[in-house]
């Protein structure tokens, strides 16, 4: 599980690791914690940390620049937060707007989450064709906005205010 968020040494979000390499940078000095969860603590013979929910690193990691956060069924279902674009319900698949069929893409905006009831109803024609128009039009996150989605609205809620939560 990926829960713990990394920024660089500038602050800005590089990745989410799991909590075990979060503690091993702690513990390594190559990273300290920024904000941590309240009341939580990982004890080791010698040593005791917060259980870190933000780390960020000491030294500056320098990073190619992205324009584009990477496409993936996973990254679409978080985008929209687990909810169909066309009913609202809880989503599992992921829908193309234009279909496959028709030349449609695997790209942030071609793609919506959807129901599984919803997903087989519209096949393969567009929303107009199929008359289910969307509750909300596709985006395309930054990569920045990506990783702080993956992270889960629960988790995001929790986070420093400092850390503002990506437009949706």
């Amino acid at each position: 599980m990926r829960d713990t968020l990394v920024l660089n040494a500038s602050f800005e979000p590089l990745s989410t690791v799991s909590l075990n390499r979060a503690v091993v940078l702690v513990l390594q000095d190559k990273a300290v914690v920024e904000h941590a969860h309240p009341g939580l603590r990982v004890r080791a013979a010698a040593v005791e940390i917060p259980v870190p929910r933000v780390i960020r690193l000491c030294r500056y990691v320098r990073v190619p620049f992205r324009r584009r956060a990477p496409w993936s069924r996973r990254g679409v279902l978080v985008r929209d937060q687990h909810r169909c674009a066309y009913c609202g319900r809880r989503a599992t698949t992921v829908d193309h707007v234009v279909p496959r069929a028709q030349g449609g893409a695997d790209s942030w905006l071609n793609t919506v989450a959807s129901c599984a009831m919803d997903n087989h109803r519209k096949a393969d024609r567009t929303p107009e064709e199929a008359g289910m128009p969307l509750l909300r039009q596709p985006f395309e996150p930054t990569p920045a906005d990506a990783m702080l989605l993956a992270l889960g609205r629960d988790e995001l809620a929790t986070l420093p205010e400092w850390l503002a939560a990506p437009a949706a």
